[in-house]
């Protein structure tokens, strides 16, 4: 009975040396490098044994692998030649048992060593592996790499062998892994879904992965929809295209919209007027950039960069053009629409999940009812009142916060004032009485 103690001892130790393999190899591969760089760098004790391994891994996996398929050859001898047969002598003393002694011995022992081999010897390792990676494989790299080291002989003849069938079975070598856009994506979705990312890294990381295929002609600015001026337009009518349009850079047509000659800024116009020239289109437009349309956003982002211009004509073959790209396209296409100060000043009313409204004081009253679909009748005529002037109009006093009133089924509460205007109004259906 001692003899079988002993041998008991001597599997349990074994599948305790294959968890320190187990564990090894997965606390090595879990790391993160630039983790252990850092601990390099502080000085941590092993870290550099595990980084070497990390960034080589087939200098110890093989020295892993072989490790564990001897301890299972071990122990499965050991437990088969005398467990095994130690237990069957046993239960040929329970008369029942005795005609199946050693099947019900050996399918004990299977599953004994079974879990204890699955349960001590992966999964419990592993999971402590993965619960501090950097940390187990800097406590046990140095050792792994000395056993690499002296097992080196039999891991290359192992390697030559299993080369050498492969060869034979004409199946060519693994290519070198690497890290595609997709498991970039699903990390950051994964991240995102963690907390770990702000919610808006994982749209803005996609545009950039997608910056080298999305052509020009997604982004620009069609040129149906071009303001520009034309080389022979005269101040007068240069100043009203400036005033009403409002931008700060235009093309310049020549002839027709499809041949633009240049493209002519605000500021030299500005310029010549300050020092009392004349503004001819032609003197002060400056050349433009030409694009392909199916030029990559990068490329044409990596131009506005090395020529400092920031508007480019996207021309077709035939020397026609059929948009424009600025630098606020190429950026509207990496986080998203950029609203122009004039579009974050309209006006605007959003109903909410509830189904109430928030709606700004500046807001047409008649626009509104029409959206709402009820009838807000006012003693003031004419088209263009706001919802600001209908709100005074139905309250005894000044308006003020939290005042409210009923029209059409509907509260109108002011819940914020701009100084003396009223700036935002909340509409809310009111509950039918009879319900």
């Amino acid at each position: 009975m001692t003899i079988v103690l002993i041998e008991i001892l001597v599997v349990c130790l074994l599948f305790l040396a294959n968890g320190v393999f187990a564990m090894s190899e997965m606390a090595v591969v879990s790391s993160r490098k630039s983790r252990l760089k850092q601990l390099v760098a502080e000085g941590r004790s092993g870290a550099g044994a595990a980084l070497r391994l990390a960034e080589d891994p087939n200098r110890f996996l093989p020295t892993v692998q072989l490790g564990i398929s001897l301890i299972g050859l071990l122990a499965g001898a050991l437990s088969g030649a005398t467990l095994a047969t130690a237990l069957a002598g046993e239960l040929r003393d329970w008369p029942a048992l005795a005609p199946y002694a050693e099947a019900v011995s050996v399918g004990l022992v299977v599953i004994l060593l079974t879990l204890l081999s699955v349960v001590l010897g992966e999964l419990a390792s592993k999971r402590i592996a993965l619960a501090a990676p950097e940390k187990i494989a800097s406590l046990l790299a140095p050792r792994m790499e000395a056993l690499s080291r002296l097992a080196q002989p039999v891991v290359q003849a192992l390697g030559a062998a299993t080369d050498g069938l492969l060869h034979l079975c004409r199946i060519p070598p693994a290519p070198a892994a690497g890290v595609s856009e997709e498991e970039v994506r699903l990390l950051l979705l994964e991240g995102r879904e963690s907390g770990v990312f702000h919610r808006e890294k994982p749209r803005m990381v996609d545009s950039v992965l997608s910056f080298d295929r999305r052509p020009a002609r997604e982004i620009m600015t069609p040129q149906a929809k071009l303001v520009g001026v034309n080389l022979t337009d005269t101040q007068e009518t240069l100043w009203h295209k400036i005033v009403v349009a409002g931008h700060s850079r235009y093309p310049v047509f020549d002839g027709d919209r499809t041949h633009i000659a240049g493209v002519i800024s605000v500021k030299s116009i500005y310029a010549n007027l300050a020092a009392g020239a004349p503004v001819r289109v032609a003197d002060l437009m400056t050349p433009p950039l030409y694009v392909r349309p199916d030029e990559p956003v990068l490329d044409v982002l990596n131009q506005f960069k090395r020529t400092g211009v920031h508007l480019a004509v996207v021309r077709e073959a035939d020397g026609a053009a059929s948009g424009l790209v600025t630098l606020v396209d190429v950026l509207e296409a990496l986080v998203g629409d950029i609203p122009s100060l004039e579009e974050r000043l309209r006006p605007e009313a959003r109903q909410r999940a509830d189904g109430s409204w928030l709606v700004d004081g500046s807001y047409d009253l008649e626009k509104f009812a029409g959206q709402l679909g009820v009838a807000l009748s006012s003693s003031s005529a004419g088209p263009g009142l706001t919802l600001a002037a209908f709100v005074g109009e139905n309250l005894p006093g000044h308006p003020r916060e939290g005042d409210s009133f009923v029209r059409a089924g509907h509260r109108l509460e002011i819940i914020d004032m701009d100084r003396t205007s009223v700036d935002k109004i909340l509409i809310v259906r009111e509950p039918d009485p009879a319900s």
